[in-house]
């Protein structure tokens, strides 16, 4: 990935940005943090990463803009003096270097300047990183910086010198396409990248952890581990803290450990589920209808247009306007914890990935819409 990003790959277009979704908690912002960064750090690149969601009461455009001006702080003296031969005066006041996607005050730089006094003042590329990137697009400033952003990579790359890098990464595929997948998006045209999940090889690693450390467990039946890291979602913390308790010393049953832990992965994938069921359920009507139109549809979702009024119809038993839809829609965005995602375009999405999932085993299994038993 980090040659990719650097352009010494052939048939790659991660060098125009790298658009990487994975499902929540299953290893991502670990292998960003601790694989991707230090191999770009150790390859002479300087890494600037900020999480969209370590402040969700900040704009998600306030958080990058902090990021930066931190980057930039270690090289102070040698920006300061470039940044006066660009006439850019905003420097040593407030944040210290001022600057906006899209500034309107003289001698404030634009994001493009600041990226490009970082890097010139560092002397080399910059790679930046963007954890759960898809918040980006739920404010007006937030699209603002990512237009800013592509802006930036175009004027400060060509095909044989790539010096900003830019990955994005979401735990939503869906709501990562929102930078991606129209005209209007700020990076249209890129593709998203499905991060593999944690698998077989993984659990095999486990497996030979505990025969080394509890010979008297081997061997170790790994295609039993291996279906409960499937029922946790290949999610190993997850995981982790399961097989813990199933090994522990006070277990008293005289299960071996690996029935013990795909017990207790069956038990927790069943009470996931019934509580998105208890969650459906719990809606009227109208909110039940629009949220398994949202969860049918998936990216082509489009609340108010004739087909969708007509399912609500259909489902509710009675006519449905844009403006019910639309008070409907609120009320899952305003619920705790929320169901429904909005970006600043107005696009909505299923808060959780998960409850599409379940959806979609539920209409596999002919079992939709979930019934008082689930």
């Amino acid at each position: 990935m980090a040659d990719t990003l650097r352009g010494l790959t052939l048939f790659s277009d991660a060098s125009n940005g790298l658009f990487l979704a994975a499902p929540r908690r299953t290893g991502k912002t670990t292998f960003l943090r601790n694989d991707l960064l230090p191999t770009l750090e150790a390859q002479g690149v300087e890494v600037v990463y900020v999480d969209l969601w370590s402040d969700q009461q900040r704009d998600p455009a306030q958080l990058i803009q902090a990021a930066i001006q931190e980057a930039m702080a270690p090289y102070r003296t040698a920006i300061e003096k470039m940044a006066a031969r660009w006439g850019i005066s905003k420097v040593g006041l407030g944040q210290w270097v001022q600057f906006d996607a899209n500034p309107t005050e003289d001698g404030a730089a634009s994001l493009p300047e600041a990226l490009r006094l970082l890097i010139e003042a560092g002397g080399k590329p910059v790679a930046l990183v963007i954890d759960e990137a898809q918040q980006a697009v739920t404010t007006e400033a937030g699209n603002t910086l990512m237009a800013a952003l592509k802006s930036a990579r175009d004027q400060l790359n060509t095909p044989d010198h790539i010096q900003l890098m830019l990955v994005m990464s979401g735990s939503d595929r869906d709501k990562l396409l929102r930078l991606v997948n129209s005209h209007a998006a700020p990076f249209y045209g890129s593709q998203i990248q499905q991060m593999p999940l944690l698998g077989k090889d993984f659990i095999e690693h486990i497996a030979d952890l505990i025969e080394r450390q509890q010979p008297a467990q081997a061997p170790v039946d790994t295609e039993m581990l291996l279906q409960a890291f499937t029922a946790y979602g290949f999610r190993p913390q997850l995981f982790m803290e399961a097989l813990g308790q199933a090994m522990s010393p006070l277990a008293t049953d005289g299960d071996r450990f690996e029935q013990r832990l795909l017990s207790l992965a069956q038990a927790r994938q069943r009470d996931v589920e019934q509580d998105m069921a208890s969650d459906y359920l719990g809606l009227d009507p109208l909110q039940q209808a629009v949220l398994w139109r949202m969860l049918e549809m998936g990216e082509g979702f489009r609340p108010y247009n004739a087909e969708s009024r007509a399912f609500y119809r259909r489902i509710t038993g009675k006519p449905i306007s844009a403006q019910q839809a639309q008070r409907a829609l609120e009320s899952l965005r305003e619920r705790t914890p929320p169901l429904a995602w909005k970006s600043s375009r107005g696009e909505y999405a299923v808060e959780d990935a998960t409850m599409t999932k379940w959806f979609r085993a539920l209409v596999d299994e002919g079992r939709w819409p979930p019934g008082d038993d689930e």
